[in-house]
């Protein structure tokens, strides 16, 4: 990889092949900082539109966002064949239930 000078602040700077490891610069926008990821390495990464960022000493992570509830169908499907999907307590009577509550 080869480090090439940043001539002027503000400009972005990119060094690196695809396979290999990137540079860039962090840049102020507005109150907060940016980079700007380059298509080959987003097209490597396969990415979608929405991800989720959290930091770990020394760095960012990026990686795809996870869809609420995904992979709860397959988890219900293996506890029902476990026999692990039964009520635990059973259910109990309300006043409205009792009182109110009419089978049509």
């Amino acid at each position: 990889m080869t480090n090439i000078p940043l001539t002027r602040p503000g400009r972005w700077l990119f060094v690196g092949t695809a396979g290999t490891n990137w540079t860039c610069v962090v840049v102020r926008i507005g109150n907060s900082r940016g980079i700007r990821i380059p298509k080959t390495l987003l097209d490597e990464a396969d990415l979608p539109e929405e991800v989720e960022l959290h930091a770990q000493p020394g760095r960012l992570v990026v990686q795809a966002a996870r869809r609420p509830r995904s992979g709860w169908a397959a988890a219900a499907k293996r506890m029902q064949a476990r026999g692990d999907d039964r009520v635990l307590d059973e259910s109990t009577p309300t006043k409205f239930d009792r009182e109110e509550w009419e089978w049509r």
